[in-house]
């Protein structure tokens, strides 16, 4: 047998900055990290599993989004990119003309038709967020060359100061090549809500249906990190983050689903999967904030029906860390399995997990965690893959490339990578696609690399006994008598208040803001 690779190869799919010195305009505000890139996304075209389109946003602020986002094309299974800007922002090369014109981007989401087009996602705007004649959009773009070129973009929503959108992502179906659905969050200022908003292709992303609200959590309330996966029996589904923010005690986090039976002409009411207990991930020495996916959720379905989500929460070591959780359904989401912990180690904060379902069946979820940081000035940083054969029941996991300083990242309130990583299977082989910090190098403080992860270990796949099952439960599950208590509640609602900022003047209307808030606030 050949020799193993004692650790797995990384290959860096960004490159310097291709974008030019105030390329998006004068009315800038905030500190510019060039050539750092956070954020990514990636997807595989399902006929010839050897390609991947991934994305990124180029070029972050400090106070909101990026210059531009990239694409970039791989066919080599990940080991070698080339990149082109995509048409969503003027440094990526929108203008009035073609419906690109727009100071920033961010959001970046990609995702590929059966018939091999691939289609991208993103939130652009102008200005900020209450300025008068400051708009925001969510874009859309379709490569028929796999992210060589890419059309004009076509806006699924426009809005002004009134409303803001975002978070958004974008799912080909992989049934049928005509139908692109896409979801996000719309934070209304008139009623103070933030309802999950959803537009439909139905001729493969060369027009869209009117975007229009799928779920309303009401008045003072909102959705976030909503994500669309389609099972393979046609059913439409669409995870997201509730946040509950009532007149008087702590917000309410939760995971919950809704379900299209009709490739989303129509939509079930909320399913709801358990609490979103997150705390937040700090540096244990110095309390400095770093930003990731506490309240982003993220969801994956197996070539068998199962679907899998996965979020940031910390009840597994009684709120003084977060971990990783994971819920099961195999009945279509009608329910859902108590939440377990994925992550190996429980005395360190564990963030910011992607999901993904291998075609025989093995679940993998990556994730960035702290285990290995000390008392030294840096802030050390892993990534990790933990496997599944048996459903979640047990787990083998492996790291993901060496540690670095995750304090040289840019400071977006918070040290920041993204708050979302990619991770596909292509062909039997998982591909993660993430950020990481550059170590001592301001001129270049992050790189998106991919890591193909041809040779792990095998897991045994099969169905976990009830005694395995049981075992999870008790050793991955939840401590013995676990309550939501009222110093947990606190710590989930400063971590959301950390996240969604109150508006930083008195003129301002009181309301959940978005997380790209693009005003610089100091820190609580």
């Amino acid at each position: 047998m050949p020799a193993r690779p004692a650790a797995p190869a990384l290959y860096v799919a960004s490159a310097d900055t291709p974008l030019p010195p105030l390329c998006q305009g004068t009315n800038t505000s905030g500190i510019l990290y060039a050539n750092a890139e956070v954020e990514p996304f990636l997807a595989v075209n399902p006929l010839d599993s050897r390609i991947l389109v991934g994305t990124w946003q180029q070029d972050r602020w400090s106070n909101g989004s990026a210059r531009a986002l990239l694409a970039a094309t791989s066919f080599d299974g990940g080991r070698s990119w080339t990149r082109q800007p995509l048409p969503f922002s003027r440094c990526g090369g929108g203008s009035v003309l073609n419906g690109g014109d727009y100071e920033r981007a961010s959001d970046p989401w990609v995702s590929y038709s059966p018939n091999g087009v691939v289609h991208a996602m993103a939130l652009s705007t102008n200005g900020g967020l209450f300025q008068a004649g400051s708009a925001n959009a969510m874009l859309a773009s379709r490569s028929f060359d796999h992210g060589r070129t890419w059309s004009n973009p076509i806006a699924l929503i426009r809005d002004s100061a009134a409303a803001f959108n975002d978070k958004n992502a974008l799912t080909a179906d992989p049934n049928d090549a005509n139908f692109v659905y896409a979801v996000w969050d719309r934070l209304i200022d008139a009623n103070d809500s933030g309802p999950a908003y959803f537009a439909r292709s139905v001729d493969g992303g060369a027009s869209w249906e009117p975007a229009r609200p799928i779920h309303d959590p009401g008045s003072r309330n909102q959705t976030i990190g909503n994500q669309i996966v389609v099972l393979p029996n046609g059913v439409v589904v669409d995870v997201f983050n509730q946040i509950d923010r009532p007149t008087l005690g702590p917000q309410r986090s939760r995971v919950g689903i809704v379900r299209s039976f009709d490739r989303g002409a129509t939509w079930s009411a909320p399913i709801y999967v358990a609490d979103l207990l997150a705390v937040g991930t700090t540096d244990p020495w110095t309390g400095a904030n770093v930003r990731e996916g506490s309240i982003i959720p993220n969801i994956a379905v197996s070539p068998f029906g199962e679907l899998y989500a996965v979020w940031q929460d910390a009840r597994f070591g009684n709120g003084a860390h977060d971990a990783i959780a994971l819920s099961l359904s195999i009945d279509s989401g009608a329910t859902w399995s108590a939440p377990i912990r994925v992550n190996a180690i429980v005395g360190a904060a564990a963030f910011t997990p992607s999901v993904s379902v291998g075609r025989n069946g093995v679940v993998a979820v990556s994730y960035y965690d702290l285990r290995n940081d000390t008392a030294t000035p840096a802030l050390t940083a892993d990534v990790w893959l933990a496997r599944s054969g048996d459903g979640g029941a047990t787990w083998t996991e492996q790291r993901i490339g060496a540690s670095f300083d995750l304090s040289f990242a840019p400071n977006a309130n918070g040290y920041f990578v993204g708050d979302y990583q990619g991770l596909i299977e292509a062909d039997g082989v998982f591909v993660a696609f993430y950020g990481k910090a550059n170590d001592g190098d301001p001129g270049n403080r992050t790189d998106i690399v991919s890591a193909p992860l041809p040779h792990l270990p095998a897991v045994s796949v099969g169905p976990a006994s009830a005694a395995a099952k049981l075992q999870a439960q008790r050793s991955r599950g939840a401590p013995a008598g676990f309550k939501i208590g009222p110093r947990l509640r606190q710590r989930v609602d400063a971590n959301l208040r950390r996240r969604l900022r109150e508006p930083p003047t008195a003129n301002t209307v009181p309301r959940v803001l978005p997380h790209d808030f693009a005003t610089v606030i100091p820190k609580m």
